[in-house]
């Protein structure tokens, strides 16, 4: 009679064995061990001979299923083995070079300055307001103090679309032509590329009692002759903060103190009279770089004009407005001679922030 215990250990040694194997040679050792001509599962089987018929029936089937196990533990462990020693020793892979980073993406430059511009303006507390790229005339220019007539236009005459080709948008055109309560006229609905963030401004306050105090990052479109500084798509920034006291001393300390974070403490500042439709009194702002004075920003304390367009009362707030070029900010700060190749799609450029 078999010993079924003896028989049990050596299932569980056997298939241990195979699975902790880790060369082919001791792989081969162990099929001999268990599966040879002498091998332990051999000898159970030729013993088979001197037992009683029932037992051979009931002993038989489990020394079979065993060695069957076995068998194709071996053939499996043999494939994962041959293909390890195939990898380990092609010529094309060198096992101590490091592995190659898997590319990701990353941000283009002028995200890249939007966000760190954000953050800076986010910690004096101004919040950030985003809105349409396609305005009408009247948020655009009209409610901004530049009426029809107005000499400024010429500069931003830009990109108008055709009436019949937005037929979708009549609806929203509806609701911008509601009477202007100071004017009594009709809010122009014509539509356009808006030619600067400044249109957001006046959506805002018309939605919001004053204190205001935001920033407006976006895209904007001028008719312009492209060439290394101009471009017809551009990004900009502009900011607003309205409330009861406010004036250019406090302007002066927020500018200053965003293009210090922005550009390093040790820069020098030029504030020069100027000319906006949409504020009263109006300056520039010019900041030295390389020994140059450099135009970085348009600024004033905001139009009376504008204030009673959004039905602010203008003799009991004021505020100032500002804008400045996220394409020029990232020229300056990262280099860049072209305005044009942050547009190109050139990844040899793209790749280098």
């Amino acid at each position: 009679m078999m010993n079924m215990m003896k028989f049990e250990e050596i299932k569980r040694s056997a298939l241990k064995a195979v699975e902790s194997v880790s060369d082919t040679e001791k792989l081969e050792e162990l099929r001999i061990k268990y599966l040879g001509r002498k091998g332990e599962l051999t000898h159970i089987l030729r013993g088979l001979k001197d037992l009683a018929i029932e037992e051979k029936r009931k002993v038989g089937p489990l020394v079979q299923k065993l060695k069957k196990e076995i068998e194709e533990r071996i053939e499996n462990k043999k494939r994962v083995l041959n293909t390890q020693y195939s990898l380990l020793n092609t010529s094309s892979l060198d096992i101590t070079k490091p592995g190659k980073k898997i590319k990701t993406g990353h941000l283009h430059p002028l995200t890249i300055i939007q966000n760190q511009m954000r953050e800076i303006f986010s910690s004096l507390n101004f919040s950030v307001v985003e809105g349409p790229e396609v305005e009408t005339e009247y948020y655009n220019f009209d409610a901004l103090n530049i009426p029809p007539d107005h000499p400024a236009r010429d500069m931003w005459d830009t990109f108008w679309l055709r009436q019949d080709e937005i037929k979708n948008k009549k609806s929203k055109i509806k609701k911008d032509d509601k009477l202007s309560a100071e004017s009594g006229k009709a809010k122009s609905s014509k539509l356009l590329l808006r030619t600067h963030t400044s249109p957001v401004q006046i959506r805002y306050m018309e939605k919001h009692e004053p204190p205001v105090q935001i920033i407006v990052p976006g895209r904007v479109f001028r008719y312009e002759a492209t060439d290394a500084s101009h471009e017809i798509n551009f990004y900009q920034l502009e900011g607003l903060m309205v409330g009861s006291d406010i004036s250019l001393a406090n302007f002066k300390f927020i500018v200053e103190h965003f293009f210090k974070k922005f550009l390093g403490p040790d820069i020098d500042f030029r504030f020069r009279p100027s000319y906006f439709p949409f504020t009263e009194p109006s300056l520039e702002v010019d900041i030295k770089c390389k020994g140059k004075w450099l135009e970085v920003m348009g600024a004033g304390m905001v139009h009376p004009n504008v204030f009673r367009a959004v039905k602010y009362d203008p003799g009991k707030v004021q505020g100032f407005a500002f804008g400045v070029g996220i394409d020029r900010l990232a020229m300056i700060k990262y280099s860049i001679p072209d305005i044009r190749l942050f547009y190109s799609g050139d990844l040899r450029f793209i790749e280098q922030f």
